[in-house]
């Protein structure tokens, strides 16, 4: 099996493109991009947790 060219994958954009329109995809990669961020911050939020337990478990 050979991987995808730029033709192939220029064939792959526009079916999708034409399937789901522009508006959509605009909307589903704004939906992704807030999912990916919530998902940093709260590995952010839960590392610092971490850090306060571990700093509290070395003063007590």
């Amino acid at each position: 099996m050979a991987g995808l060219g730029y033709a192939e994958l220029l064939i792959i954009l526009v079916i999708v493109l034409i399937i789901f329109g522009v508006g959509r995809i605009s909307r589903l990669g704004s939906e992704l991009g807030k999912g990916i961020s919530a998902f940093r911050e709260g590995v952010r939020e839960g590392s610092n947790e971490d850090d306060e337990k571990d700093t509290s478990d070395i003063e007590a």
